[in-house]
């Protein structure tokens, strides 16, 4: 790869519109695009996540689209490992490359890289899994005050994915989690132009509303059915998810738990926004400006 090759970044929160500009733009461009939707990786998962549909699929080549399993240990080190040689072969024919997706985690890894961090023995990564099992999101908190309360004060305490992590990097070396992320950038050979796109709030609320509402009509509550044996992977502690499995434990009515999903992708998506608006090498468009969004690119190039 060289400077002469380009990744466009197309990044924004939960249904706004993400995966048909990506197809645009990779069609402009006649090149391909990988998803960096860690909810998509899952080949099990398929309506609650918003998979692409077959015919956006066919649209143009995507990669990192149900390519695990939930019940895989995957993480985000594999994934810049794997995307990195992935676009090293799509270059080889290609200028562009579309990158895609709302998991900031994984698009920081492909642009700039993440901290090499090791991985826990399994016997305590299980011990921290069924401590929030067991004592809830709030035991997690509190372990993880104790062990690095600098990270404690920077991580989004409603995630217990990255609160498991960082105990199990403190208690797999000893050290704070916060003192062994180096947070700099790595070299990437070929540069980056990042898309973000947003829409009114209100706007976004009710298309996020809607598609919970199509995702019933398609048959979600049915998915997660067939998922109830596996209820307490971490892979499935996720929004659309975690809410319809309450429900047929009897935790919530079905009502309630259809609301919880919706309140709980617009938390998701004011996350997302938060997380992208850290950072000033984004160029925002309103969703709907596909013309001015197009127009931009093609005066990079």
């Amino acid at each position: 790869m060289n400077k002469n090759k380009t990744l466009i970044v197309i990044i924004g929160p939960t249904a706004v519109g993400k995966t048909a500009m990506a197809i645009k733009v990779a069609q402009l461009f006649d090149t391909e695009i990988i998803s960096a939707d860690s909810r998509q990786f899952y080949k099990e998962l398929n309506i609650g996540v918003a998979k692409p549909s077959t015919e956006e699929l066919d649209a143009a080549p995507h990669y990192f689209i149900g390519n695990i399993s939930i019940t895989d240990n995957y993480n985000v080190s594999k994934y810049e490992t794997e995307a990195l040689q992935c676009l090293l072969e799509i270059f080889k024919t290609k200028d562009t490359a579309v990158l895609v997706g709302g998991s900031g985690l994984y698009i920081d890894a492909v642009c700039k890289g993440i901290d090499e961090l090791p991985d826990p023995e399994e016997e305590l990564r299980e011990d921290i899994k069924n401590l929030f099992t067991t004592e809830g999101i709030e035991a997690l908190r509190s372990q993880l005050k104790i062990l690095d309360p600098i990270y404690y004060n920077e991580v989004d305490l409603a995630n217990p994915k990255r609160l498991m992590r960082a105990i199990e990097v403190c208690l797999t070396t000893g050290k704070p989690y916060s003192s062994l992320r180096i947070n700099k950038q790595l070299p990437r050979n070929f540069n980056i132009i990042k898309i973000g796109l947003t829409r009114e709030r209100e706007q976004l609320y009710d298309i996020i509303n809607h598609r919970v509402d199509v995702m019933m009509e398609m048959g979600l509550l049915d998915e997660v059915k067939g998922l109830l044996p596996f209820k307490d992977l971490n892979a499935l502690n996720t929004v659309g998810y975690k809410e319809l499995f309450a429900y047929l434990t009897q935790e919530y009515s079905l009502e309630e738990a259809i609301e919880k999903i919706k309140i709980n992708s617009r938390r998701y998506a004011k996350r997302q926004l938060t997380w992208f608006r850290r950072y000033d090498d984004i160029s925002w468009f309103d969703a709907n400006e596909e013309n001015e969004i197009i127009d931009f690119l093609r005066k990079k190039f």
